[in-house]
C-alpha cells in the first residue's frame, strides 16, 4: 500500500512523535509498502529509503527550537502527485490539518495518532485560558479521520469527553535489546557519582512542559546524584537550579543505552504526557520508576509492583518515593527486575503490526473497532 505520513515533527527534532514515526516508516520499508513523508524542514531528503518533502516551519513562542509546520496549500499537491491509498496524521496540529483536508479533498481513509496534549504545553508556556479553542481546533481535525489512535486510556477518556469520535488504543513500541540491564557501565557510574552512591535521573527534554525543575527537591538526598540526560531550553537554568547535578547534555545509541541502565532510580517529572516513552525506555532497561500518578504513566508504572507514583503537584510526596527506593537496593532490583518484565512483549513489530491491521480496517471500508476502556 501507498502510506502518506505528514508529521508534526520529525528529525532532526527528536522527541516521541519523530520515534514512533521513524519507527512506523521502518516497518513499512520491512515489509514491502511505499510511502511518502510530509514534515517540517529542516530535516532529512531520505528515511527508510522514502522522500521526505519539507514544508516551511516556524519556532514555537518560548520554544523557538521546536518547529512547528506550516499548513501550506503545496501539502494536498504533493499527496495528490503520491496518489496515497491512505494518509496518516502524526500527532496533528496545524501541518496536520493540511493533511487532513487534503485527504479529505482527495477521497483517501485518514488515520489520525493523537500524541501531544497540545492544551497543557501551551498551559506550561503561559498561554492560560486557551483550552477551550485549543479542544475546539483538536475535534475539529480528528473528527475528519476515520479512526483516531490514541497511546493510553488517560487519553482515550481524555479526547472521549471532549467529544473526539471513533477512538481506539494504539500504545508504543520499545526495543528491549538496546534497552536493556545488560548496558549497565560501572565506569561511566563511576564517573557520574563521584562521591555520593545513588543516581537519581532523568532522560527527555529539559523543556519547562516536562516540569525537570522538580528534580531540584530531590537533590539535596543524603548520597543522591541527580542526572539530566538531554537537551533543550530550560538546561541552562535546570544548571543553575542544580549545580551538584550531572548534565551529559543529549545521548543517543550505545551512549544513551548505557546512561538508562547506569541509573539506581528513574524520575519522570512531566504531567501531561500522553504515553511517557521515556518510562517505558527506562523499565526496559531495569531501573524502577518514579513518575506522576496521571496521563501515560498510569498505563505503565504499577504502583509498587514496577515503580511508584505521587500526586502530580506534590512534591513532597515525589521526594518520599525517591528517598523510599534510595534507601533500599533490594526494592530497587525487585522493582527493576519486574519493569523489565511488564515491557518485554512490547516489541515495535508488534505495535507495528497492530498500526497496519487498523490501516486494513480503514481501507476496507469496515467501521474501525472502537476499544472500550474496562
Amino acid at each position: 500500500m501507498r502510506v502518506a505520513v505528514v508529521t508534526e515533527s520529525f528529525l532532526p527534532q527528536v522527541n516521541g512523535v519523530t520515534n514512533t514515526v521513524g519507527r512506523i516508516l521502518e516497518h513499512l520499508a520491512a515489509h514491502g509498502h511505499d510511502a511518502l513523508v510530509v514534515a517540517p524542514r529542516p530535516g532529512p531528503s531520505v528515511y527508510a529509503g522514502f522522500p521526505v518533502v519539507a514544508v516551511p516551519g516556524v519556532g514555537l513562542p518560548g520554544y523557538r527550537e521546536f518547529k512547528l509546520g506550516l499548513p501550506t496549500r503545496r501539502v494536498e499537491r504533493l499527496l495528490r502527485e503520491f496518489g496515497p491509498d491512505l494518509v496518516h496524521l502524526a500527532s496533528p496540529i496545524a501541518l496536520g490539518a493540511a493533511g487532513a483536508r487534503a485527504a479529505r479533498r482527495l477521497g483517501v481513509p485518514c488515520v489520525a495518532v493523537f500524541q501531544t496534549d497540545v492544551a497543557g504545553f501551551a498551559r506550561a508556556y503561559g498561554f492560560r485560558g486557551t483550552d477551550a479553542m485549543i479542544w475546539s481546533w483538536i475535534r475539529h481535525i480528528h473528527r475528519q479521520a476515520d479512526i483516531t489512535l490514541v497511546p493510553s486510556r488517560a487519553s482515550y477518556e481524555q479526547l472521549s469527553a471532549q467529544g473526539v469520535p471513533r477512538l481506539a488504543l494504539w500504545a508504543r513500541g520499545v526495543d528491549a535489546a538496546r534497552f536493556n540491564p545488560a548496558h549497565r557501565d560501572q565506569t561511566l557510574r563511576e564517573w557520574l557519582l563521584g562521591d555520593r552512591e545513588v543516581l537519581v535521573g532523568y532522560v527527555g527534554r529539559l523543556a519547562g512542559d516536562k516540569r525537570v525543575h522538580l528534580l531540584a527537591c530531590l537533590a539535596d538526598l543524603p548520597k543522591v546524584r541527580i542526572v539530566a540526560v538531554g537537551d533543550g531550553p530550560a538546561a541552562p537554568s535546570l544548571r543553575a537550579l542544580i549545580p551538584s547535578a550531572a548534565l551529559p547534555g543529549f545521548l543517543s545509541g550505545q551512549a544513551l543505552s548505557a546512561a538508562y541502565a547506569s541509573l539506581d532510580v528513574f524520575v519522570h517529572t512531566g504531567a501531561d504526557d500522553t504515553f511517557g516513552q521515556c518510562v517505558q525506555e527506562a523499565m526496559a532497561s531495569g531501573v524502577p520508576v518514579v513518575a506522576p500518578a496521571v496521563g501515560g504513566p498510569l498505563d505503565l508504572v504499577r504502583h509498587e509492583h514496577t515503580g511508584l507514583l505521587f500526586a502530580p503537584d506534590d512534591t513532597d510526596e515525589l521526594r518520599r518515593r525517591v528517598a523510599e527506593l534510595v534507601a533500599s537496593p533490594a526494592l530497587r532490583a525487585r522493582y527493576g527486575a519486574k519493569a523489565r518484565e511488564a515491557v518485554l512483549t512490547r516489541s515495535w513489530a508488534s505495535v507495528c503490526d497492530e498500526l497496519l491491521g487498523h490501516y486494513s480496517q480503514v481501507l476496507t471500508g469496515r467501521r474501525p473497532l472502537e476499544h472500550a476502556l474496562g
